[in-house]
């Protein structure tokens, strides 16, 4: 039997936090008074993660595990999240905390309302540093200013999705999956619960600045081809200059005696079109690879074990 809700949630390395994370959303959802599956996806974690979510398998017929063969990444874990998910609405959370699950009542208020996409927008980040709270708002404005489709400001994965979104985007084949961009990318009506985003119960951040970059130029080059017109603008008005500043010097060899500076100003300007050069060349890399990976055609992830009830039968 299919149940009402379902809850996707990745996990890697969090054995310091996973038991509370089973009690809260345990608590949560008995108390929305419906049925519900918790799906948790262990992405290669090196720590207990798997071993106590196996054993909460066990005790409740609620939750289901997910094991992966190795480390795949948060995209595909949710990813895997999704396709094993059996519930008429999904919810989508980390499994750190940071995200309170105790709004869930909200969205699903939202989705009965006739809402297909329920996202959470979040309007304090707390127990973050200056710094982390500064690149993060940067971080979503920039992403929002280059990808092309509308994505909304200070919103991560967390989320509910109807089962119609979540069925367009399993359907969906790319490999390179940015969930919050291709949730945007179906469409439907969408709107948006705001919450204060917590400290992290335990552990440490899976994202770090150098993730949060890869992040960023991931999320670009899967709904961007800003950057590319950005690389051909560059190429033409530089060529414009080149050829204006080889009519000047035409110009003075010519009709005039003025003396051509010397070879710093030359290797200078060298080695900055040197530099244009190599980052057109990185950013059109960018995109090749991506190409590369698609036409290898290989899973984003590989399933080593489900372990939990399955009653479709």
């Amino acid at each position: 039997m299919r149940p009402k809700y379902s809850v996707v949630v990745p996990a890697y390395n969090e054995e310091e936090v996973i038991g509370e994370t089973y009690k809260r959303l345990s608590k949560v959802m008995l108390g929305m008074g419906e049925t519900y599956e918790l799906v948790f996806v262990n992405d290669g974690s090196r720590d207990k993660t798997a071993e106590l979510i196996a054993e909460y398998c066990e005790t409740d017929s609620a939750v289901r595990l997910v094991n992966f063969s190795r480390n795949f990444g948060h995209m595909p874990a949710i990813s895997a999240g999704m396709a094993h998910a059996r519930g008429e609405a999904i919810f989508i959370i980390d499994a750190d905390l940071q995200d309170p699950p105790e709004i869930f009542p909200q969205m699903a208020e939202k989705w009965r309302e006739g809402y297909h996409v329920v996202y959470g927008q979040r309007k304090k980040r707390e127990g973050e540093s200056f710094f982390k709270k500064v690149s993060a708002k940067i971080f979503y404005r920039f992403i929002r200013r280059m990808t092309s489709v509308d994505l909304p400001v200070d919103t991560g994965e967390f989320r509910l999705i109807d089962r119609k979104v979540c069925d367009a985007v399993n359907r969906l084949p790319e490999k390179h999956r940015y969930i919050r961009g291709l949730v945007s990318w179906v469409g439907f009506k969408q709107t948006a619960v705001m919450y204060v985003r917590q400290e992290r119960f335990a552990g440490q951040t899976k994202y770090p600045l150098r993730k949060m970059i890869a992040f960023a130029i991931d999320a670009t080059a899967a709904f961007s081809y800003k950057p590319l017109r950005i690389a051909t603008t560059l190429g033409f008005l530089i060529s414009i200059g080149s050829f204006i500043h080889i009519a000047i010097i035409l110009f003075q060899w010519l009709f005039t005696s003025t003396t051509i500076p010397g070879w710093a100003s030359t290797i200078s300007v060298v080695l900055l079109m040197q530099g244009i050069v190599l980052m057109i060349l990185g950013i059109m890399g960018e995109y090749i690879g991506r190409i590369y990976a698609e036409v290898k055609n290989r899973p984003s992830y590989i399933v080593q074990e489900i372990i939990g009830h399955d009653d479709d039968a």
